[in-house]
């Protein structure tokens, strides 16, 4: 009798805890601040006021997280500006700059100076690696593609996102476009897709050299071999475009295992040795291709929605170039991420994430249609051109294509590379196909 009634006694008093926690979640978050203490209170009755706020606040951040199934509480807020540093390896500060600094302008009491830099992807994670092992973090947020974010994550440099910081992202991964969603998987949770687009691969011409564009994937080799030095792609660990190209060819010549660049490519890696000799060099970045392209030098490249209509609106690659894709054609979709680095303090874990968060807000994912850099560009769902800026509706309206819309709808997205088989893929591509030839 004496077992049962203690029983009964620890199972009442477990339901009052539940309560209480209940009552915390409901009334308090880790953004929540208390008003202002009538003149006579004390001061102890204020400390205790104050107390009480932050533990609740505590609590309520750590039951959140909990029943998001995440493993760690959001750490709080300084009470005072942080400095933050943020590096781009994909170009991707170009539709995100203005959301930070959105950001940065609504929450001054959250965060100080901004710092940007740019790096290369294949140097970022020497960077990063370089600042950890000093014990010297300055980097507080990455903006990278798949080729920064695979080699961070085969090295352990970043910190893990989800489900670590489930209940800082709620609903996420519902919101997201499902091609989106597909690609974030292979973030393995240390990163989160900030833009996304379709991507390619696409073929840019000139139309005033090439009048009757290649049709299938063998006519475009033929094309290349009967034209030395007049396509181009660049380095596939440094450029969007390049790595889609070399991602999209097992599909177009019907490799054995897409997925598998090592023991599935056969034909891939055949048909790159064999078009090697008539590509004059391999730049290491898209920017080249494109220029290139513009002046005329080059007659036709590797290209991606994005990378087609932003340059022609910059004035880089005329107006009335065309594109053409070839049969068998799949999107292998392309998306930007952000992670963070390992060892990040909490004083500024706390403001990244919630930047992170603030990114992923309808009117914010607008801005990613830009001038076309990646488009479409949102990730999640419910954004359209009508809620973009001005002058990004005026630059897709000129410059957008009107068949881009049947192709998203209808043509098949696959996933990139995960990223052990990316690693491994840029580092054949280097060794065996074009490494020797890459000019910075």
């Amino acid at each position: 009798m004496r077992k049962t009634t203690r029983f009964y006694r620890r199972f009442s008093l477990t339901l009052v805890c539940l309560f209480l926690a209940t009552l915390v979640v409901a009334c308090g978050d880790n953004t929540a601040t208390t008003a202002p203490a009538p003149a006579a209170t004390t001061a102890v009755t204020t400390a205790a006021a104050a107390a009480a706020t932050t533990a609740a606040a505590g609590a309520a951040t750590t039951a959140a997280a909990a029943a998001a199934g995440a493993s760690k509480p959001i750490p709080p807020f300084a009470g005072k500006p942080v400095n933050l540093q943020i590096i781009d390896v994909a170009g991707n500060l170009q539709l995100t700059k203005p959301m930070i600094e959105n950001y940065k302008k609504a929450n001054p009491d959250k965060v100080g100076t901004i710092d940007y830099l740019t790096a290369t992807a294949p140097e970022l994670a020497g960077k990063v690696k370089a600042q950890q092992d000093a014990g010297k973090l300055d980097i507080g947020l990455v903006m990278t593609g798949t080729d920064g974010l695979a080699a961070g994550i085969e090295q352990g440099l970043w910190t893990k996102l989800l489900p670590d910081y489930n209940a800082k992202f709620p609903g996420l991964l519902d919101n997201y476009l499902e091609p989106a969603k597909r690609i974030n998987e292979l973030g393995q949770g240390f990163g989160t897709v900030v833009s996304y687009y379709p991507s390619g691969p696409l073929f840019e011409y000139d139309p005033s050299k090439i009048t009757n564009p290649p049709k299938t994937i063998e006519e475009l080799k033929t094309w290349i071999k009967a034209n030395p030095k007049k396509f181009m792609y660049a380095r596939p660990a440094n450029s969007g475009p390049g790595r889609t190209f070399m991602m999209g060819l097992p599909y177009l010549l019907g490799d054995k295992d897409p997925k598998d660049p090592i023991n599935g490519w056969e034909k891939t890696w055949a048909f790159l040795k064999e078009i090697d000799p008539f590509i004059e060099y391999y730049p290491n970045g898209t920017s080249a291709t494109m220029k290139e392209l513009g002046e005329g030098t080059r007659w036709m490249l590797a290209s991606t929605t994005g990378w087609d209509i932003n340059p022609r609106v910059l004035g880089t690659v005329p107006k009335e170039y065309k594109i053409f894709t070839v049969e068998n054609f799949k999107f292998v979709g392309d998306a930007h991420f952000m992670v963070i680095p390992k060892g990040l303090d909490n004083d500024r874990l706390a403001v990244v994430l919630d930047l992170m968060n603030w990114m992923f807000k309808p009117d914010q994912q607008a801005i990613n249609f830009d001038k076309g850099y990646l488009y479409p560009g949102p990730a999640i769902k419910g954004v359209d051109i009508s809620m973009a800026p001005a002058d990004s509706q005026a630059a897709i309206k000129e410059f957008g294509r009107p068949e881009y819309d049947a192709l998203i709808k209808n043509t098949p997205v696959e996933t990139p590379l995960d990223a052990k088989n990316l690693v491994a893929a840029f580092e054949k591509w280097d060794k065996e196909i074009g490494g020797a030839k890459v000019k910075k």
